[in-house]
């Protein structure tokens, strides 16, 4: 049931420049400029590790939650990584997400992966 207002982000790549210049960029903009109603960012693998370690990462990560953003991580790789606590910290939701992503898939839901 899409409704094209809502778009996915499935963010995998953990390259700095990658996450400042396309990630946060588009995501921030998004709602910024009107180009979505909402806009959910995922974090997934090493991505995670990334955002727990990175200071200029993590201030990517506040203001993107400011500008309304949802950030949600995969639990199953948080916890692998040993890095769930400090996501949640972050203010990021962190939950399993290999159903939900089925789900958007099989729905035809915008997604966008990177």
């Amino acid at each position: 049931m899409s409704d094209n207002k809502h778009l996915y982000v499935l963010w995998t790549n953990d390259n700095i420049d990658t996450a400042e210049k396309m990630v946060f960029m588009y995501t921030i903009n998004s709602l910024i400029n009107g180009w979505w109603e909402k806009v959910t960012l995922i974090v997934w693998g090493a991505t995670a590790k990334l955002v727990s370690e990175n200071a200029v990462i993590q201030e990517k990560i506040k203001q993107a939650l400011e500008e309304g953003v949802h950030i949600t991580a995969c639990k199953a790789c948080a916890d692998q990584l040993d890095v769930s606590n400090d996501l949640e910290k972050l203010g990021i939701e962190v939950k399993y997400w290999g159903d939900p992503l089925t789900k958007i898939l099989k729905n035809d839901e915008k997604l966008l992966t990177i």
